[in-house]
């Protein structure tokens, strides 16, 4: 099976799982109800490390992104999937780092693109991050990340909307 056909839970308002379906169909049926999970880095001047996407990924390339981000596979718990994902994505184990839940989202009160919980981990070195998901990367603050936005930076779908319920206070 292809990532892009990995098996992901569906789930109700209420985040219970009803169901699974293929990533590819969750995405080409833009829906809504399914697991993410997201991470930001940040070191301790208060800037947040954001990378720059592959020119190869299906969805936002060359967009800058979260620090971490990946779909809850069926089956997992959101912080599995967090502790995957970071591992796969920056190399970082996170039983050796500091890191802390920020926060739970939900397309219905949030109006964000799926169920999701945003972590936030504590580092102070650019992470040894995959190649393949990421070509660059910057450490920025809240306002200089958003400075680059307004210049018209290319981002993610919810990369702004998360910097500001969580770093913009």
């Amino acid at each position: 099976m292809s990532p892009q056909d990995e098996i992901l839970d569906i789930v109700d308002d209420n985040d219970v799982v009803i169901g699974s379906k293929p990533r590819s169909e969750i995405q080409s049926k833009g829906l809504m109800n399914f697991r993410v999970i997201n991470a930001f880095v940040i070191n301790q001047k208060g800037e947040i490390w954001i990378p720059r996407r592959s020119a190869t990924k299906r969805i936002f390339p060359l967009c800058l992104d979260m620090s971490v981000g990946g779909h809850v596979e069926s089956g997992e718990t959101y912080d599995y999937a967090f502790r995957r994902e970071t591992k796969e994505e920056l190399n970082i184990d996170i039983d050796k780092v500091s890191y802390r839940l920020l926060g739970k989202l939900t397309p219905k009160d949030n109006l964000v693109s799926a169920f999701m919980q945003v972590y936030e981990i504590k580092v102070d070195k650019e992470p040894d991050y995959n190649k393949d998901d990421f070509v660059e990367c910057f450490w920025f603050t809240p306002q200089a990340y958003f400075d680059h936005v307004v210049k018209g930076e290319k981002v993610k779908g919810d990369l702004s909307q998360l910097v500001r319920k969580f770093y913009l206070l």
